[in-house]
């Protein structure tokens, strides 16, 4: 199946009409000022100067721009993104080239047959954490052994979630013949079931990467046999029934003013409604459908609503056995961000059963 999937990779970019070049004699100020009229600019010589221009951008931005509230946040992030993709950088025979640049193993595995072309400076950034992660792995504290996240899947930085349904599965007395991981990704919480027990565990995800991903991770070891991937949406083509179906969906509505919407981030109007209807066909009578979620959008102001209470208030097609919650650490001393309301926001595993 991987070879017909299209990886998701950052675009080559095409520089615009007006190209500046960008080294240690250059005035930053001015620099900022021509990108801010709709100037490219090319970093040369050294990696630290595209760094330097992103730090002088992060100064200049805040000076002009409130980043207090979460929409403020939103908005400075908006500005920041726009500005920060016009600075580019050469990619020559799959190396950066410029000096002290880091080497970054996805460049020739995503661009086997474009040896030169052109990235934005968040581009290569990207690249090169994506790179570092895949290549050492991450280590999540529910699982016995790291996972290597494939470019451009998501896989989780805070664990609170995962604990929470890691203790549910410890405590899980049902069948453990098969389960859905709607939403796979980098494979945490199939893995998890596996760790407990489960003999099969059929993933779907509608992000080629996860799926290409996780077939490369798995390659021919025993996990190929428990793990069985499919690419789509929600439920894909699996039409079977299970006992369990487990999904960890987006925390948050999208808003109508979000480009190119990270799907693992930000869900829209329909995802819930659909998701509910098509489990409804999947759970086997006495199964248990399991979600994870959060109170964040409602914390954040950015939505009154919670899905999973709307669907349960029709009491049409489940009603909840059990509702865990815990509450999130609060976020470190060292983000910059601004986040009182992270005291108050705690993850919850939903456990319905089929009326």
């Amino acid at each position: 199946m991987s070879e017909a999937l299209q990886i998701n990779k950052p675009t080559p970019s095409i520089a615009g009409e007006k190209i500046i070049r960008f080294d240690s004699n250059s005035d930053v100020r001015e620099t900022i000022y021509a990108m801010k009229a709709g100037a490219s600019v090319l970093i040369t010589e050294f990696y630290s100067n595209g760094m330097l221009l992103l730090k002088e951008l992060h100064k200049h931005l805040s000076n002009r721009l409130p980043n207090k509230t979460f929409t403020e946040q939103r908005a400075y992030r908006a500005e920041y993104h726009k500005l920060s993709n016009q600075i580019l950088l050469e990619i020559t025979a799959h190396q950066v080239e410029v000096h002290k640049a880091p080497k970054i193993g996805w460049i020739e595995k995503l661009y086997p047959d474009t040896p030169n072309f052109l990235l934005t400076f968040p581009q290569v950034q990207g690249l090169n954490s994506a790179w570092q992660w895949y290549k050492n792995g991450v280590s999540v504290p529910v699982l016995r052994n790291k996972i290597h996240p494939y470019y451009g899947t998501y896989f989780p930085t805070r664990f609170d979630h995962l604990i929470l349904f890691d203790n549910w599965l410890k405590r899980y007395e049902g069948p453990k013949k098969s389960a859905i991981d709607i939403g796979i990704g980098s494979g945490v919480l199939s893995f998890q079931m596996l760790q407990h027990g489960f003999q099969k565990v059929f993933g779907t995800d509608t992000n080629p990467n996860a799926i290409v991903g996780l077939k490369e991770f798995m390659g021919e070891t025993k996990l190929s046999r428990k793990i069985d991937l499919h690419y789509g949406n929600l439920f894909a083509e699996i039409e079977k029934e299970t006992e369990l179906i487990v999904f960890n969906p987006p925390w948050l509505p999208a808003n109508s003013g979000i480009e190119n919407m990270d799907e693992a981030i930000y869900y829209n109007k329909n995802l819930f409604p659909k998701f509910f209807a098509e489990a409804n066909n999947r759970l086997a009578t006495n199964g248990k459908l399991v979600i994870l979620f959060s109170n964040l959008a409602q914390i954040t102001k950015v939505s009154k609503e919670h899905p999973i209470e709307k669907e349960i208030a029709k009491g049409v097609r489940f009603e909840v056995e059990k509702c865990l919650k815990k509450a999130v650490k609060v976020a470190s001393d060292k983000t910059k961000r601004n986040q009182h309301w992270r005291g108050t926001e705690e993850v919850e595993l939903w456990v319905l059963t089929k009326k």
